[in-house]
């Protein structure tokens, strides 16, 4: 491992195996081993590799021969090999089934621009990176065979500090690989692997690192390689820095150098998963792979390896899609265009809306839907926002019909979960929850769970979380401004403002997320009096943790950082209110195992999933929530609480949302709290965290998560990806040369004059369908009706009764009698049993 310049005494050498392995950032029970070398800096960083390089050898010699040390290092690696040696829960669910044959999935690629697995290694700005990271943690433990791919940034994102004007600084702190938990990727011959790429007609090389995250790998590219122009070592430097051109290169760095490293390392990979649209550029990369393997063209290739392809969109609003010019595009993807055997304009109309509008920008999220056979948004309801985003690619469809469905998000509970709620989770369930099927887990379970039980895991993740706060603030403070001190002007003053904040008895608050405008993190101080009043309650005390990064351009978001910190001045609020700098993984944890009451209020439908409320769930929190995202479904007043009436508006209703939100925490939520029996527990609040737990923490697991995309998307595609490919893509070619039949001879299509009976059971109808030089085989013919009132939109095919002459064919179908029949329009769609319709062929003849 790089760094390791010394040498550990012989017993000791299996903690470079252990500190190499991120399973320690969930599997807790290694916690004491790592504090036994070296509390301090075990404390501080998180990180084994640090703790390891910070401890002296006298501390090394010593533990070596520490039986009880020995001991316990031995019950790590025990279960370590353990959990490594189970073929896990996939292995046993799908694969080597006598009655399911050639069932399962041989490899997934997980492609990802961050992956937010712990603070040690910071690779994450965000969710998407802490989804990303929960995904990773999650396929270890079912044992599926998945691969994330990811950038080593020599930067990161940013870490946070407010200057005296309580205004957002940026500090941007360099990732030393030496001291990160990840290892040089050698080939055969002990060389450090590394992967070309070309930018402006020059090779770049990219060094490849290696992440080890339990039975899973995370591979990332790092152009930082000393072969490198100076410029081009500086691709990586930044996580999501250096403007649009930087942001592009980045982006072909990961799709293309992404997918190099798949076929250089010989994976045998069915699924390319796209963790939003900034990797596309591997779907490309993929086609121009198997075209050279297989001697076939651009298009069908696209054939081939679409069906393997899967697109998770996260974002709530076209807007933010990444979106390039034309001209930067001839620039950078010229040489990649050439190499697949097409022009580039050939590339560009795959990023657009309009094909033929050539001033319109490159869309990465366009690429990704034209060259993944299958989509997804993260909630149902961003399902439905992302088909009203994806309409313009699939014109004279109906909305509910653009292909995108939802796996909503979920989150990888024994990352999130305190000691006491393991303890509870295990009694109920067994150790081996979060690695078997989620159907054993009945939800009645945790009614053999005492109220005691979860009120002392409530108390105690709460007097956890004051303490770490306390000691964050401690550390975050600094005497910027000259106070009225006996001392002499200049001189500092170090003394903190209130030695201890926050009171581990009293209803805890948390708000921490991303200051972004449509999050509307100012919300809670719309009315800064009555919150004060709140807070500051002398018979319901309450107190609110807030903590967020505001985007380095945002400076709508910084503005609304600046509000609290102008109301923490407030001298009355100081023993209530924290403002935590630097909101990380490890305050992350802390605050979603010890708040009572976590509050989010995005402006509906923004909010794409959420997944912080999510991670409350193991731990007994309670969710208040705008009906958005995640929580639109989950929510029922026996869980939590909600903001709002689950429509969209515009921020006129925030001043309606903020009284709301107001009094729920005044007449329901706070008096709740403190409605105590004899035994000084709230029993009806008890009943309410239970559950919440019960009912809502297996639902909303990375497990159910994945187990979900096994289902919907990974099985069906790896099934259609192998049989497009084999024979050297065969069929591939079939379905080319069937839809470019189908587009020359479209336009013969012509629907003829409906006919309607009544017959008995319904309306009946007839009509015939003149299709040129296209046969019937090749087509269905639909009956479709759209909502109208209460009545839900149908869907009826009608069957070919006979053929007449010139092309012409009669069909005929049955209509319900509980609408008009003039609801329904006829259409003409294709039709193929290998084809999935519309994401794979767009064409569509309605009647006029």
């Amino acid at each position: 491992m790089p760094g390791f310049e010394r040498l550990l005494p012989a017993p000791l050498l299996i903690l470079e195996e252990l500190a190499a392995d991120l399973h320690w950032n969930w599997n807790h029970a290694s916690d004491q081993l790592w504090r036994s070398l070296n509390t301090e800096v075990w404390e501080q960083t998180r990180n084994p590799v640090s703790v390891l390089q910070l401890t002296s050898g006298a501390t090394l010699e010593q533990l070596a021969s520490d039986p009880v040390f020995l001991t316990q290092l031995q019950q790590v690696v025990d279960a370590r090999r353990y959990y490594l040696l189970d073929p896990g829960w996939y292995s046993r669910t799908y694969l080597n089934q006598p009655d399911k044959p050639n069932t399962g999935v041989r490899g997934i690629a997980y492609f990802s621009m961050e992956f937010g697995i712990c603070d040690a290694l910071p690779l994450y700005a965000g969710g998407l990176g802490i989804l990303a990271g929960d995904y990773l943690k999650t396929a270890s433990d079912l044992g599926l065979p998945l691969v994330g791919i990811g950038l080593l940034y020599q930067e990161g994102y940013f870490r946070q500090s407010m200057n005296r004007d309580g205004w957002q600084e940026e500090t941007y702190l360099y990732n030393d690989p030496g001291s990160l938990p990840i290892r040089p990727l050698r080939d055969s011959d002990g060389r450090w692997l590394d992967i070309e790429t070309g930018f402006l007609c020059r090779r770049v090389r990219f060094r490849i690192w290696v992440a080890q995250v339990g039975k899973v790998k995370l591979y990332l590219l790092d152009s930082n390689h000393p072969c490198n122009q100076p410029h081009d070592r500086g691709i990586t430097s930044k996580l999501y820095g250096g403007g649009t051109e930087l942001r592009l290169v980045q982006e072909i760095a990961l799709g293309i150098g992404g997918w190099r490293l798949i076929e250089t390392l010989g994976l045998d990979i069915d699924i390319c998963h796209l963790n939003e649209g900034h990797a596309a550029f591997a779907t490309l990369e993929r086609i121009r792979s198997f075209s050279v393997e297989n001697n076939t063209s651009f298009w069908e290739s696209l054939w081939a390896t679409r069906a393997g392809n899967l697109f998770t969109t996260h974002t709530p609003v076209a807007a933010g899609f990444d979106r390039y010019p034309t001209e930067l595009l001839r620039r950078y993807a010229g040489e990649s265009a050439l190499a697949m055997g097409v022009t580039l304009d050939d590339i560009l109309v795959l990023g657009r809306a309009d094909p033929k509008n050539t001033n319109e920008p490159f869309n990465m999220a366009y690429l990704a839907m034209r060259t993944c056979a299958h989509s997804n948004g993260v909630s149902e309801l961003h399902g439905r926002v992302s088909q009203r985003i994806f309409q313009p690619l699939f014109p004279r469809w109906p909305e509910r019909e653009v292909p995108v469905s939802h796996v909503t998000n979920g989150v990888h509970m024994p990352t999130w979960d305190s000691p006491e709620a393991d303890a509870i989770w295990t009694q109920a369930y067994g150790k081996e929850r979060w690695r078997d099927d989620l159907q054993k887990m009945n939800p009645n379970a945790l009614q053999q769970v005492t109220d005691q039980q979860l009120w002392h895991m409530a108390a105690s993740g709460r007097a956890r979380l004051v303490d770490y706060a306390r000691q964050r603030f401690a550390r975050q403070w600094r005497h910027e401004v000259l106070v009225e001190t006996n001392l002499p002007p200049g001189s500092p003053n170090c003394e903190i403002p209130i030695e201890l904040p926050l009171d581990p008895n009293i209803l805890t608050l948390g708000f921490a997320r991303r200051f972004a405008e449509y999050k509307r993190p100012d919300l809670l101080l719309h009315d800064p009096e009555r919150l004060a009043r709140i807070l500051c309650n002398p018979k319901y005390p309450v107190q609110l943790i807030v903590a967020g990064k505001a985007h380095p351009a945002d400076t709508i978001g910084k503005t609304k950082l600046q509000g609290w910190q102008r109301f923490l001045l407030r001298p009355e609020v100081a023993e209530h209110l924290l403002f935590i700098e630097d909101y990380d993984i490890s305050l992350a944890q802390h605050l979603v195992q010890g708040v009572d009451v976590w509050i989010n209020n995005p402006r509906r439908p923004w909010e794409a999933s959420g997944t912080s409320g999510m991670k409350i769930l193991v731990n007994g929190g309670l969710n208040l929530s705008t009906l958005d995202g995640w929580w639109a479904e989950a929510y029922k007043a026996e869980f939590g609480w909600a903001l709002g009436d689950g429509e969209e508006h515009d921020p006129a209703q925030d001043s309606a949302d903020a009284e709301q939100l107001y009094r729920l925490l005044e007449n329901d939520i706070i008096p709740r709290f403190y409605a105590r029996d004899a035994e000084d527990i709230p029993r009806e609040w008890i009943e309410q965290m239970r559950s919440s737990m019960a009912q809502l923490t297996p639902r909303f697991s990375s497990n159910r998560m994945l187990q979900e995309y096994i289902e919907k998307h990974y099985l069906p595609a790896a099934t259609a990806f192998q049989a497009r490919v084999e024979n050297h893509g065969q069929l591939a070619k079939t379905l080319n040369d069937w839809t470019r039949h189908l587009h020359r001879h479209w336009h013969e299509i012509h629907i003829g004059e409906r006919s309607f009976t009544d017959a008995e059971t319904g309306w009946r109808l007839e009509v015939n369908i003149y299709l040129g030089a296209i046969t019937p085989d090749n087509i269905t013919v639909e009956a479709i009706a759209d909502n109208e009132g209460k009545q839900p939109a149908e869907r009826i095919s009608l069957t070919l009764t006979r053929a007449g002459i010139a092309n012409t064919y009669h069909y005929s179908g049955l209509l319900p009698k509980a609408r008009p029949a003039g609801d329904f329009s006829l259409r003409v769609i294709p039709a193929h049993p290998q084809v999935q319709v519309p994401i794979e062929t767009t064409l569509i003849c309605w009647q006029t």
